[in-house]
């Protein structure tokens, strides 16, 4: 399904500038945040390679303590990442956690989570840091598909910040792995955390779209002390289920002005960084549960919908209060993910579906270039490397593929274990993470 609504000039030229997700002080070899420094899968690499196992190509692996998605992030020599520590849940209580509902099999339970973050030395895998960062008894049951470690942290500064929804929020000095600060939001996720955190200057940006109440708020990132709180627009469904969200900030830095884009359940936002005043709004239709980050790109944000109708949208950046109308240029409904984000690579647009359909779209316009299925179940997001687009799967293999207007795969790898997270480029090598072992990955 296509719709477009015409293009303000003054508006396109204005948000030719946009650098989304940009943060000052990054260095070029860093990777600071989910899906990197531009929050949208880029990466700067030299002679990354394009196959793989687990003896070819691989500098170093190291087996991981515990469970968790988030993605590693990596600055100064050091690469982090987040974990989680489960204590088995006694038959009673894992009974009361994941209740008698038709969520009840596809839940999980602990019943003691300790969580960390650790830290390994970026040229030889070593751990060098394990800090335990929470010790949460009895926590609600998670998805199976989730962890209790899935959000990804964001390094600035020789910080660390890790969020792990409801059960904290901490911020660690890198270099002796201290804890500076703790704080803890009130929230219900129903099936765990999701959402990752995003910087703004001095603020960490953090989505709270649970089943009980819908709020965006910051935090001073030097003291974790509440800068500003926002609610999210109303919501139809009574259902707590479907007012929940997991989606991750993306903030665009403009000549415009600057915003941070967060879809969540019925509606996706934009808001004002420094004082969270929301900007416009685009009522998205019914979905929720949204795991995707935006991106952006000519002018545009483009989105995925969530659960119940899945739905790919670009909605032109600008505009004031509830802008469904007037902003949204093109839709598509077919094979669009609940999961992995789009990446968006020139005058292009690629998602790949839960089940491994890959979708290729002129971004602008919204017609469909390609589609071809590539095997395998998908949560991990696709990074674009070297000129090239790399698809991650849940049984651990990689699909490399060039990008354009017809498909061409150039290459496909495996490694034991499967990608739930996203891997990291930095330093011309892939650190990527499956659920046991974090790798380097790199040409000789």
């Amino acid at each position: 399904m296509n719709c477009r609504s015409g293009f303000s000039p003054i508006v396109a030229l204005l948000m030719l500038s946009l650098n989304p997700g940009l943060q000052a002080g990054w260095a070029d070899d860093a990777w600071p945040q989910f899906r990197g420094p531009d929050g949208q899968g880029h990466a700067v690499g030299k002679n990354v390679p394009r196959t793989w196992s687990d003896t070819e190509n691989v500098t170093w692996s190291v087996e991981i303590p515990g469970r968790g998605w988030s993605s590693p992030v990596a600055a100064d020599g050091q690469v982090w990442l987040t974990t989680a520590l489960e204590a088995p849940a006694g038959e009673a209580l894992a009974a009361e956690k994941r209740g008698k509902g038709f969520m009840a099999p596809q839940l999980d339970v602990a019943g003691k989570v300790t969580l960390k973050a650790i830290c390994v030395e970026q040229a030889t895998g070593k751990i060098v840091h394990e800090v335990v960062l929470f010790e949460v008894d009895e926590p609600d049951a998670i998805h199976k598909l989730n962890s209790f470690a899935s959000p990804t942290p964001v390094l600035d500064g020789g910080r660390l910040y890790c969020h792990f929804g409801t059960l904290g929020t901490a911020c660690v000095e890198t270099t002796a792995g201290k804890v500076l600060w703790r704080n803890r939001l009130p929230l219900q996720h129903a099936v765990g955390p999701g959402s990752s955190p995003a910087i703004y200057d001095d603020l960490l940006i953090i989505p709270c779209d649970g089943v009980d109440q819908q709020y965006v708020c910051a935090l001073d990132k030097h003291t974790g002390e509440q800068v500003w709180k926002t609610d999210r627009p109303p919501i139809r469904k009574q259902d707590g289920d479907q007012r929940k969200a997991y989606s991750t900030p993306l903030v665009v830095r403009a000549a415009a002005g600057d915003q941070v884009i967060i879809p969540g359940a019925q509606w996706v936002c934009s808001y004002e960084p420094k004082s969270g005043r929301e900007l416009w709004r685009v009522d998205h239709g019914s979905g929720f549960s949204n795991v995707p980050r935006p991106v952006a790109a000519h002018g545009m944000t483009y989105i995925c919908t969530g659960f119940m109708r899945p739905e790919l949208w670009a909605i032109r950046l600008g505009g004031q209060g509830d802008v469904s109308e007037s902003h949204v240029v093109w839709k598509h409904d077919q094979q669009v993910p609940t999961m992995a984000s789009p990446i968006v690579v020139g005058d292009e647009i690629y998602m790949i579906s839960d089940q491994g359909v890959a979708t290729c779209f002129d971004a602008v316009t919204g017609e469909q270039l390609w589609k071809e299925r590539v095997s395998g179940n998908y949560s991990a997001s696709p990074l674009y490397v070297d000129g090239h687009i790399y698809f991650f799967n849940r049984e651990g293999k990689a699909t490399v593929v060039k990008p354009g207007r017809v498909y061409q795969e150039v290459a496909a790898c495996q490694l034991p274990g499967g990608y739930m997270a996203t891997p990291a480029v930095v330093d011309g090598a892939l650190i990527v993470r499956t659920d046991k072992r974090l790798y380097r990955i790199e040409s000789p």
